[in-house]
């Protein structure tokens, strides 16, 4: 997608929704977005960040605590019952989880510039699939709204892609109908605990979304999330929720609904942006305490190569191996 193309131009699946054929033909862009460990580095602010840990580890057995062993190691569990120290012994995965965690919530359907935040979800999220399953990697992941959670377990091959794929298109959060004010709804911190549990040792995460709504207890589950696997936070946003439009007077709708935004008042234009950037200061924080990958990109951002950039993997790489 040329980065300067107005909504104008753009089918209108790729503005408001997403179509299953328009994510099956992200497979040939998805080729430059290699996610090998030994060449994935973060790039983000300040470069605070290690290279991804590469494959995972799957637990193999107990056994009595030697001197050097790692004491995130440590199997707990054995020794309490028999009151001697033992460590646990890992043999690596032929493949690595690759686990996507993709937020469809309502905030995610808003979008000034080229598509919706929910639309821009889906495009990275396909791209990454199709890279996990051009590198061999097992493939599952959770696609989630406020009342409905789609949980997909890890497995290999371009039929795991197609199918994960096939839940981003056809999710019920495209529809629109659900009521979260009568249904029972699911938080963030609910969808990171269903995560744990598919999470192995080892596994690559990436979560998308515009991670509003963060509570404690998500961030504790996120936490602990870190501890065993590489997480990378792909943080979405629209221009304006960055910062409100020149002063004047501006229509906004959600389709049904219209109301006029006055932006005039200096002082709450400039109320509004810092209010973006400390929230952006706080989640990049967070990401640095717990040492996790921190990507942010725009919704009038060409993804593509931000997501090239974040991961310290390029273009002109690829094509030499060709």
């Amino acid at each position: 997608m040329p980065k300067e193309m107005s909504r104008e131009d753009l089918p209108a699946d790729d503005v408001t929704q997403i179509s299953q054929s328009s994510l099956i033909g992200l497979n040939r862009d998805a080729r430059q977005l290699p996610l090998r460990s030994n060449t994935i580095r973060a790039q983000s602010n300040g470069q605070y960040l290690s290279t991804f840990k590469g494959r995972g580890m799957e637990f193999d057995e107990s056994r009595p605590y030697q001197p050097g062993d790692d004491i995130r190691a440590m199997d707990w569990k054995v020794t309490a019952r028999t009151g001697t120290a033992h460590s646990k012994v890992f043999r690596e995965e032929r493949e690595r989880p690759v686990l996507l965690w993709v937020d469809y919530r309502q905030p995610m359907h808003f979008g000034t510039q080229q598509h919706f935040k929910s639309v821009l979800a889906a495009k990275i999220g396909a791209l990454l699939a199709w890279s996990a399953t051009h590198h061999g990697d097992r493939l599952g992941g959770l696609i989630f709204s406020e009342t409905a959670h789609i949980e997909l377990r890890p497995s290999r091959g371009k039929s795991a892609s197609l199918h994960f794929i096939k839940q981003l298109a056809q999710h019920s959060a495209w529809q629109q109908q659900d009521d979260i004010s009568t249904s029972k709804t699911h938080s963030a911190s609910d969808s990171l605990g269903r995560l744990q549990q598919v999470s192995k040792p080892g596994s690559l995460i990436f979560l998308i979304s515009d991670f509003r709504n963060m509570d404690e207890l998500a961030w504790s589950r996120l936490s602990q999330l870190g501890r065993n696997a590489d997480v990378v936070l792909i943080s979405l946003h629209d221009p304006l929720e960055e910062q409100l439009p020149p002063a004047g007077i501006y229509k906004i709708s959600n389709g049904e609904n219209e109301l006029n935004l006055n932006t005039y008042n200096k002082q709450q234009r400039n109320e509004y942006k810092q209010r973006y950037l400390t929230q952006q200061e706080e989640l990049q924080n967070q990401c640095r305490k717990l040492s996790m990958h921190f990507i942010s990109i725009s919704t009038q951002d060409d993804y593509l190569a931000v997501l090239q950039k974040g991961l310290g993997t390029y273009p002109n790489k690829v094509s030499r191996k060709k």
